[in-house]
């Protein structure tokens, strides 16, 4: 068993596809037309996921006010997704050049590397590095 895709609501399909594909460097798995449940307008049924990964994310673009609503605050202000990298230096001054906003300072803590950074809708991510040297001593 494992968690294969979850969504994440955007206001627009290609701004979407772009920041995952153009910035974060995910793969785009599907774009294929579709039909709303809600109301069988057209839509599209969008899928990226990073290289190599088994779960990945649908981006869906709202239908409706309170879907509109949730643009950027998913997880109410909280973190809500986490992207891990082999090389977070690398992967963190890529992102910066992209200009991508990040909303912390890099810091260490037991379980990795972190920075936050905002998606291009708003969402909460963290970026995750690896343990720093000596963090799974000092976690026991």
């Amino acid at each position: 068993m494992h968690l294969e895709l979850f969504s994440i609501i955007v206001d627009d399909y290609d701004r979407a596809i772009e920041f995952f594909t153009g910035i974060l460097g995910f793969e785009l798995v599907e774009d294929s037309p579709a039909i709303s449940t809600h109301g069988g307008q057209p839509k599209r049924w969008v899928v990226v996921r990073p290289p190599g990964a088994v779960t990945g994310l649908v981006l869906a673009r709202a239908d409706g006010e309170l879907q509109r609503a949730a643009i950027g605050n998913q997880f109410a202000g909280r973190v809500g997704l986490f992207l891990r990298v082999d090389d977070f230096a690398a992967a963190y001054h890529r992102l910066r050049a992209a200009g991508v906003e990040f909303v912390t300072e890099p810091r260490d803590e037991p379980y990795g590397r972190v920075v936050v950074f905002r998606d291009m809708a708003g969402n909460r991510w963290d970026l995750l590095g690896p343990r720093p040297a000596g963090a799974e001593d000092a976690a026991r």
